[in-house]
């Protein structure tokens, strides 16, 4: 028998018989809600499952990694609401005509370069530059701003061993940027943080830092994984091009599946302000709670074949970009570049050769999960 861990889904048996999985992370005991509708019900309860915990929204937790708030994530409506409220206009842009022709013009010069080599290594080479050259364009600063920012790695915190140095770096660059602002503001995202209000007053520097750093830290490696798993996934099936070439209206329904296979980030943490009975669970007053994306994007009971991807699916409600009032800010341009993406390779890519996978493996203590690459190579093979 075959015993080796579903790395794909390792969630299922849990998610079948409890809907819960008791697991330790850093130490801490934190139960991980499994199923669909429960953590969607979790999402919308922000009394109960509170965002209101500084460092400890992320699973692992980040207290030794950076030294705010990200803002507006580690809120709770309605302080939440209004924080998001100052950023959004920047996010929004995503929807914009041109923007949209921004981005296409990156995904051209992006696979000007790919198709030109022999082989090219998608993680490092072309999804990470990808991600970090459009979060220009979402900030409105200079472009070449972007390679400073690759050099923070796919996860500013966790891409190697030096995460507490390169988190030290960003926030030193993020200071810098409202410095220069402040004594010039101008259009962009900085300025404007150096020139909002909350609550009647100005941003404290701090407030602001927390706003650069989850515009920074976060979309980052989650974009990065799903363009390598968009990659991959095209390479082992020959005519999933062809299939989306054949009909482009199939382009957004594909970026939605791929976002829901790929789910790249596992789960979020919430803090529960009282003592709270999670599903047979006991967490105490000040303990977390996991909402597993991941579990919840493969729950059988609201898809069907759910490990398999289907690039047409619809309906397709999954939780990538979260649920409720802390829904994803970046998901308009997240949603954006792998549209963007898969139109540009369905227009000049035949298929695509693997020629060296390494994925991406969350060791935990209970599970084992792949997300994304830690490494993947490939020829891209143009079309006649």
């Amino acid at each position: 028998m075959d015993e080796r861990p579903d790395l794909q889904d390792p969630f299922r048996k849990a998610r079948r018989e409890r809907g819960v999985l008791r697991c330790a992370f850093q130490g801490e005991e934190v139960p991980m809600i499994l199923r669909h509708a429960d953590v969607r019900e979790a999402c919308k309860d922000w009394k109960t499952f509170s965002s209101d915990a500084p460092f400890r929204v992320p699973i692992p937790s980040e207290e030794d990694l950076r030294t705010m708030r990200q803002l507006p994530i580690e809120r709770d409506p309605p302080q939440h609401t209004e924080y998001r409220k100052i950023v959004e206009p920047f996010f929004k842009a995503a929807k914009e005509p041109e923007f949209v022709a921004k981005v296409d013009r990156l995904v051209e010069r992006l696979l000007d370069d790919a198709l030109g080599r022999e082989s090219i290594e998608i993680v490092r080479e072309f999804a990470l530059p990808y991600q970090s050259h459009a979060l220009t364009y979402l900030l409105n600063v200079p472009e070449e701003e972007a390679e400073t920012w690759i050099g923070w790695g796919v996860h500013v915190f966790r891409d190697g061993d030096d995460g507490e140095v390169k988190g030290a770096e960003m926030e030193r660059y993020i200071a810098a940027q409202l410095d220069r602002a402040e004594a010039a503001p101008g259009e962009d995202f900085f300025s404007a943080l150096t020139q909002a209000t909350f609550e009647g007053r100005p941003l404290t520097r701090e407030e602001m830092m927390g706003f650069g750093n989850l515009t920074f830290a976060g979309g980052r490696d989650t974009i990065i994984h799903t363009v390598s798993c968009i990659i991959a996934h095209l390479a082992e099936h020959a005519g999933a091009l062809a299939f989306l070439r054949d009909d482009p209206k199939r382009l957004v329904h594909a970026s939605e599946e791929f976002f829901r296979v790929a789910t790249p980030l596992t789960h979020i943490g919430r803090v529960c302000p009282a003592d709270t009975d999670v599903h047979g669970e006991a967490v105490p007053a000040g303990g977390r709670v996991s909402l597993c994306w991941a579990s919840a994007n493969l729950d059988e009971t609201v898809f069907d074949n759910p490990g398999e991807v289907q690039l047409d699916r619809k309906p397709n409600p999954h939780v990538a970009f979260g649920f409720g009032p802390h829904i994803c800010l970046g998901a308009a341009h997240a949603r954006l570049l792998v549209r963007s993406l898969l139109e540009g390779l369905t227009k000049r890519v035949e298929d695509v050769t693997v020629l060296e996978a390494v994925p991406h493996v969350e060791h935990q203590a209970r599970y084992d999960r792949a997300v994304g690459y830690d490494a993947l190579r490939v020829r891209f093979n143009p079309r006649a």
